[in-house]
């Protein structure tokens, strides 16, 4: 049979199968630290969970944990021979599956993968570093047991989690000890102590912050306008009376661009005309990993 020349970007484009670029190794800020267990109980493992940030799938072969010697990578733990990370999705290495499982709520089994031996963490302080095949470093934490709650009693096998994904790893403020509601420790979902910043205060406006529905055609309408840093959140607003109760649905599940502008006319939702007197409009923006921010805005309506 003769043989058939197949293009170069017919051959690239069939390596990109269920957006995993192969080939493509993860790059600084690619995969960062989420959570980890330095100081389990006796007994018990270390585990590590990282967190992909982005929009494409990557390869586990391509992601290690490091071991670090007067700051200088030694050696490589790579979390797996096969598999993938996927966008916006976490992974936990450790060196005792059945210790995870049995002492924490390990909702995804598959997020789990147990590999020989792990970096030495010290119980008081260390390092967690991150790195590709090319021991090009993806995030680093230097921990500390102080980072841990002060009213924790006991620290042995409290998780210490990061608050946000978009604040730097580094900061002692982005880390805290897993809550005791969720048994000290979330290996394989979003973290307990999770605080993403997803927009900051002046982000929403709502004009002068007064209005007059009345219909002549001055300040009928109460603008809510908004400039976000993130560009891809999603949004419920709704308009509450002063004792909380939602009588307005300005929009349910409504994709946000960077800037633009919604408005109330100062009706409820059957098209009554609500009287006058303070009102809040709620907003509850959230991204494409489910982690959410609200904010609230007092207005007043008046009428002649």
């Amino acid at each position: 049979m003769k043989a058939v020349a197949i293009p170069l970007i017919v051959i690239y484009l069939l390596t990109l199968t269920n957006n995993v670029a192969y080939g493509q190794k993860p790059q600084h800020g690619d995969v960062l630290i989420s959570e980890i267990l330095f100081n389990p109980e006796p007994g018990g493992s270390d585990y590590v969970e990282l967190y992909n940030a982005t929009e494409r799938d990557l390869e586990l072969r391509d992601i290690c944990l490091a071991r670090l010697v007067d700051n200088s990578i030694t050696r490589l733990y790579v979390v797996s021979d096969s598999g993938v990370l996927h966008s916006h999705q976490w992974v936990v290495v450790t060196s005792d599956e059945m210790y995870v499982k049995s002492h924490y709520d390990v909702r995804y089994p598959e997020r789990l993968k147990e590999i020989a031996s792990m970096p030495p963490y010290n119980d008081a302080s260390g390092s967690v570093v991150v790195c590709n095949a090319d021991t090009i470093v993806l995030d680093r934490l230097d921990y500390d047991e102080t980072m841990h709650s002060a009213m924790l009693r006991d620290r042995e096998g409290v998780a210490l989690e990061r608050r946000s994904y978009i604040a730097p790893t580094q900061d002692a403020a982005n880390w805290y000890s897993a809550a005791s509601t969720a048994g000290f420790g979330t290996p394989t979902y979003a973290n307990s102590q999770s605080h993403e910043i997803l927009f900051v205060d002046n982000d929403f406006a709502v004009g002068e912050g007064l209005f007059s529905p009345d219909g002549d055609g001055y300040n009928d309408l109460l603008d809510i306008t908004y400039n976000l840093l993130q560009c891809d959140l999603s949004a419920n607003i709704v308009i509450l009376d002063s004792r909380g109760r939602e009588v307005r649905k300005i929009g349910r599940g409504v994709t946000l661009g960077c800037q633009g502008d919604l408005t109330w006319d100062g009706t409820d939702d059957r098209g009554n005309k609500m009287p006058r007197g303070r009102y809040v409009v709620y907003i509850e923006a959230y991204n494409a990993t489910g982690v959410s921010q609200t904010c609230r805005r007092s207005v007043a309506l008046v009428r002649n």
